[in-house]
């Protein structure tokens, strides 16, 4: 039988491109319906991230005009992209979808590519990933970084998929699984990997912003990094250990080396090395403290239990 797909649409001050993309999905699951590729009963889900302009105006207009395809979710607040996506999954889940497909709101995700993630689906994957097949809009940086990114979490033993964001689809039984995750430090790059369920890649070219700004400036992409390897890894805690014991190696070096000085009358001379050691130590603790701190905060957020995000409105 076609699947009844939600398709689940983060979006956060999306006000300029927001009907530009709606005419988009609409035109596409109107040719997959009428292909039978999908069931009838298909829709779209909005889900307003504490927006600051009128995204939820444009998303409420949509659905005055067709309530049975547009759908929307209004967060009470800014809570990010992550919680955003997440709560339009479990929408979905709760919404009783065979599958939902996510993908930003800005069409750089090719929606064209929703057909092929449909026709996996039916050959038994249960999670289906848009991955890129280059990276040419990007520039020489965007590129480098995102390329070490990927080889940094691999090196820290954290599963994610090479070039894919968060274009994917799930299944209904897929969704159930990742209702089981209650973290308040989401990472669904990471986490959907880690769920087991066979999987499946298609490959897509990654478009133009169809309007407004990208909403992952350098300092965003930076913390998101950050987040995805302080929720995933405790290698860095091990990396501080290792550091710890090449700093006391070193300064038992510097103990024998400031005895030799001491009897050969050339203590002058050590000052250097006294000062390069002192500096040294100092960045490595300061360093060490910083990471330790990262994982403690994370515990601070895990215990509190605050909800991940609250819904204002549903439509």
């Amino acid at each position: 039988m076609p699947p009844r797909t939600m398709l689940v649409i983060p979006c956060y001050n999306e006000e300029p491109g927001l009907r530009t993309t709606a005419d988009e999905l609409r035109r596409i699951l109107r040719q997959l319906i009428d292909a039978h590729q999908i069931d009838a009963h298909s829709c779209v889900l909005f889900v307003d991230d504490g927006s600051k302009d009128g995204t939820w105006g444009v998303i409420r207009a949509l659905h005055n005009e067709d309530p049975e395809l547009f759908h929307g979710l209004k967060l009470a607040h800014n809570k990010g992209h992550q919680n955003a996506l997440f709560a339009g999954l479990m929408h979905a889940l709760h919404s009783d979808a065979d599958v939902a497909i996510s993908m930003d709101a800005d069409l750089q995700d090719d929606p064209g590519a929703v057909a092929d993630m449909v026709e996996a689906w039916r050959e038994g994957s249960e999670i289906v990933y848009g991955v890129r097949d280059n990276r040419e809009t990007d520039t020489a940086f965007k590129r480098g970084t995102a390329h070490m990114f990927y080889a940094l979490m691999k090196g820290l033993g954290t599963e994610t998929v090479p070039d894919h964001a968060d274009y994917r689809l799930m299944s209904h039984t897929a969704l159930e699984a990742l209702s089981q995750y209650h973290e308040s430090n989401l990472f669904l790059r990471g986490i959907v990997p880690s769920l087991g369920f066979p999987t499946a890649k298609v490959y897509y070219k990654r478009g133009e912003r169809v309007a407004g700004e990208s909403k992952y400036p350098l300092h965003k992409m930076v913390s998101f990094a950050v987040q995805g390897i302080t929720s995933f890894s405790t290698k860095p805690l091990s990396i501080i250990t290792g550091l710890g014991v090449m700093s006391t190696l070193t300064g038992i070096g510097i103990l024998i080396y400031t005895i030799v000085s001491l009897c050969t009358g050339n203590v002058v001379s050590g000052w250097a090395s006294l000062m390069c050691s002192v500096w040294i130590l100092g960045g490595l603790i300061l360093a060490a403290l910083g990471v330790v701190g990262e994982y403690i905060a994370k515990i601070y957020l895990e215990v509190k239990q605050r909800p991940r995000y609250i819904v204002q409105e549903s439509i």
